[in-house]
């Protein structure tokens, strides 16, 4: 019987098994172990899955928050874009702890023109809040492909929320800060002020910039409230009674312009400085007024006789003159086709106290003379005369130097013609005299008499120093400065009376007119500057427009408000100069 073949199906042919790769074989083995486990294999992948979606839900959650929390942050600026955002700056304060500058969150309104649906209807709805936006400037903006545009910088809340019910998309806002000055003009001159993007342009915030505080702002450190406050040494109280003073006496005697000054001569702080007319920093446009300059310190100017001062110490300091010395001022000097001459003539031979005290430009050149020109000249580069002054502010004048110095130069500057100075220059060097003869630099900020003596530098003999004390006292107990005499706190002082030039010539009828006082003149603390720009005769002057007749009654409304602000204690029933000042001097020799 023949042997039955079992048919092959076709439909089903059996599958080729090929040989697993070695790689494959390690995969899984590092995977699963080397027995397979089907089940397990399938919890690995729903696991692999599982975490890749958490993966992916996380980046998404995180993109999230960082969008939620852009409208507080400098996150919500677009990379790429040219437009500022006005970052934080610390506090600026005064001596006691008043705060005289500082940063209020502002909303500022931007747009994203890729996003904006309808131009036209976008522009009909901002302008319908804001009418006073541009509508030019709008249709350019909003019809760019940039990826963002300021419209408005420093919206109110109540158009931020009108603007946020129209819903126009494409529209936003970012949070910024804005500068706010509390006390207004009060102290313009001294901290200046910042643009729209809170950037330092001038005065002390310009100042903070240059120290660092713009390099913080590019790298991003300094984008938040986190910032040490800035202390200056100005004191807010003693700045109100000197600006109050200086605008009563600007209306008074007509002045084109009045200043002032509070020194402390034992570390150089500036105390008080006010320039009017002043400025708001909160309507930074008035700064461009050129009538509205600091003229403390970039205003350049001759002194007139306050520079005698300098001039007497300069010649007592060299030994060649003493107190006891006498010069003549007869006759007036001639020189070409100028006669140096004396407003308070004597017509006499004058001691070193009577030219002081007659303010004698005759004895106050002669006694340059005899200390000669180059002597001359040296002295007042010593004492910080002939080079700019540098401080926190940044704007500062260079002194008017006669290119050649002859003998007529060394005459006229001896009684304060022919030299141009910053009247805060002049400050420093009468501080000089009245300190025991050191020469500090004068600072905004805080300083310490330790700090001061650190940095201080010697110009004259402390004998002279006391020497010059008796004189400023000398002056206001009998002499032109009697005007700034303020009882109870022994007021010294030195009037100043310049002729202005104009037209080439010097103006007999246009003068600028400045005091210097020292209190107290036997044991000096504080150095005070009045000065007033084309002061006017008034009645009460009879006819005279001379410093003694305005400068130095004004000095001694200053002094009377500001001595108890400083602490300074008024004491009665003291002795006059020569017993109080010169016997005590002789006493520590």
């Amino acid at each position: 019987m023949a042997a039955m073949e079992t048919p092959v199906s076709t439909e089903n042919p059996p599958r080729e098994v090929r040989p697993r790769s070695w790689r494959h074989g390690l995969v899984q083995a590092l995977l699963y172990g080397r027995n397979v486990d089907r089940s397990r294999k399938a919890k690995a992948r729903i696991g692999l899955a599982i975490v890749g979606f958490i993966v992916v839900y996380a980046i998404i959650a995180a993109k999230l928050v960082v969008f939620a929390v852009a409208p507080d942050s400098h996150a919500a600026r677009r990379s790429g874009s040219q437009d500022a955002v006005a970052t934080a700056r610390p506090d600026i304060l005064d001596r006691n702890g008043q705060i005289l500058a500082t940063d209020v969150k502002m909303p500022s309104l931007f747009a994203e023109p890729r996003r904006i649906i309808d131009v036209d209807e976008a522009i009909e709805l901002l302008t319908a809040v804001m009418p006073d936006l541009d509508t030019a400037e709008l249709r350019e903006r909003l019809g760019s492909r940039r990826g963002f545009v300021w419209l408005k910088r420093e919206i109110t809340p109540k158009q931020q929320a009108e603007i946020y019910r129209l819903g126009i998309p494409g529209i936003g806002f970012l949070t910024e800060n804005k500068r706010v000055y509390p006390n207004g003009p009060e102290v313009s001159h001294v901290i200046g002020h910042v643009n729209v993007d809170n950037q330092g342009i001038a005065g002390i915030e310009k100042w903070l910039d240059s120290s660092g505080l713009a390099d913080l702002h590019r790298a991003g450190f300094a984008s938040d409230r986190q910032q040490e406050p800035v202390s200056l040494a100005v004191d807010l109280r003693v700045q109100h009674a000197m600006r109050d003073e200086l605008m009563a006496a600007r209306e008074k005697y007509k002045a084109k312009a009045a200043a002032g000054v509070v020194l402390d001569v034992r570390s150089g702080e500036i105390v008080s400085m006010v320039s009017e007319p002043d400025y708001n920093p909160n309507n930074p446009r008035e700064a461009l007024d050129p009538n509205r300059i600091n003229r403390l310190t970039t205003g350049v100017y001759e002194m007139g006789s306050t520079f005698k001062a300098l001039t007497v110490a300069m010649a007592l300091d060299s030994g060649k003159v003493t107190l006891a010395s006498s010069f003549d001022a007869r006759v007036p000097l001639r020189y070409g086709r100028f006669n140096i001459n004396d407003y308070h003539a004597q017509r006499r031979v004058l001691s070193v106290p009577e030219i002081f005290t007659y303010s004698s430009n005759i004895g106050a050149a002669r006694m340059a003379l005899s200390i000669g020109v180059e002597g001359h000249k040296a002295f007042l580069r010593k004492i910080g005369q002939l080079d700019r002054l540098r401080t926190e502010l940044p704007e500062s004048a260079e002194p008017i130097v006669p290119k050649r110095w002859g003998e007529l130069n060394t005459v006229t500057i001896a009684f304060g013609h022919g030299l141009s100075v910053a009247p805060l220059q002049a400050m420093m060097g009468v501080a000089a005299l009245m300190n025991g003869g050191l020469l500090i630099p004068p600072t905004f900020m805080k300083r310490t008499p330790e700090q001061a003596q650190a940095i201080a530098r010697r110009v004259i003999k402390p004998e002279t120093s006391a020497m010059m004390r008796y004189l400023m006292r000398l002056n206001a107990e009998k002499g032109s400065g009697s005007k700034a005499d303020v009882k109870g706190y022994y007021v010294g002082g030195k009037t100043g009376t310049a002729e202005k030039v104009v037209g080439g010539r010097y103006s007999k009828t246009r003068l600028l007119c400045d005091f210097i006082a020292v209190m107290p003149a036997d044991d000096p603390r504080y150095l005070i500057l009045v000065l007033l720009d084309e002061p006017q005769p008034i009645p009460e002057t009879h006819g005279f427009a001379t410093s003694g007749w305005n400068a130095a009654p004004v000095t001694a409304k200053v002094i009377a408000r500001i001595a108890p602000l400083l602490g300074l204690e008024p004491r009665f029933d003291l002795p006059p100069a020569d017993r109080l000042i010169l016997a005590s001097a002789r006493e520590t020799r």
